[in-house]
């Protein structure tokens, strides 16, 4: 019960990180392979704010959001410079450089050896300590992320999105303010990655920078492109599928070292079948291959 609990666990915290992506990569069309380092952003300050200060959740998770809405607002500077194929390089470089930030600040971060002992959660004098408890605290932020998109998404914001995605040159010629709109979308799913980051700290209580890697943002990728870009229910479905399915190796006897290559393989297999074949996912309505 333990191991299935810890699954939908994980399932949540991909929600929440996959909604947050097709916000910025499904509905404005701009696809990024930094959102790991916003998701790494959040867990650390919650996690840094927790062993440091002491400080209580209620008050690190909003922290965490300014702090990874700000560092998005960065990673939107060079939208407003570049397109396509050009943008997706500098949100690499991005990522790269906020990880080995992460691994290299040691007096801050404590560099490759991480940070232990993250305290476990506690609201008001209730602590959450269960996998029960954390499942209901992860869905509930999940539900509270997938409400805020939705509301997005239906919102006038997120039809402007949309023109950006189909074609920014038109949405700027019906005065359309470009610029600002790809900084505010930006800054948006950040903050909603960083909560996924501090659920993460909180439940996990380690983090060090290989939770953070471009493999991760590739993966959050994964998640959003499987499931279907520009569609809530399908980032929630390809979450669900992507950490579902490769655990499946867990149970045919390979040893954990050839199960954590397979997994990689099954990732990458899953994304160019996807990308060829049924490029909008399961039940997406965009197809990056048009771009």
């Amino acid at each position: 019960m333990g191991y299935l609990l810890h699954i939908l666990i994980l399932i949540g915290i991909y929600v929440i990180l996959a909604e947050s992506l097709n916000l910025i990569a499904g509905y404005a069309g701009l696809l990024s392979i930094a959102h790991a380092a916003f998701y790494g952003v959040g867990a650390y300050v919650a996690a840094l704010l927790a062993l440091n200060y002491a400080v209580p959740p209620w008050l690190t998770v909003p922290a965490a959001m300014v702090a990874a809405a700000a560092v998005g607002a960065l990673v939107a500077w060079p939208a407003l410079r570049v397109r396509d194929d050009y943008f997706v390089v500098a949100t690499f470089a991005f990522q790269v450089i906020v990880f080995s930030v992460m691994n290299n600040w040691v007096a801050l971060t404590s560099g490759p050896l991480g940070l232990p002992g993250i305290p476990r959660p506690d609201f008001f004098g209730l602590t959450v300590k269960s996998h029960g408890g954390f499942l209901l605290l992860t869905w509930l932020f999940a539900a509270g992320v997938v409400f805020v998109c939705w509301r997005l998404a239906r919102a006038p914001f997120g039809r402007v999105l949309r023109a950006l995605r189909e074609d920014e040159v038109f949405a700027a010629a019906l005065g359309k303010n470009v610029a600002s709109f790809k900084v505010r979308v930006f800054a948006i799913g950040a903050a909603m990655a960083a909560v996924g980051g501090c659920l993460y700290a909180y439940y996990i209580t380690f983090i060090d920078p290989t939770s953070f890697t471009v493999t991760e943002s590739i993966f959050i990728i994964s998640i959003v492109i499987v499931g279907g870009a520009g569609s809530l229910r399908g980032a929630a479905l390809g979450a669900a599928v992507l950490v579902v399915l490769p655990e499946a190796l867990r149970f045919v006897g390979l040893p954990s070292s050839v199960a954590a290559n397979l997994r990689q393989i099954f990732y990458g297999l899953m994304l160019i079948l996807f990308m060829v074949f049924r490029p909008q996912g399961l039940i997406g309505e965009f197809s990056f291959r048009r771009r």
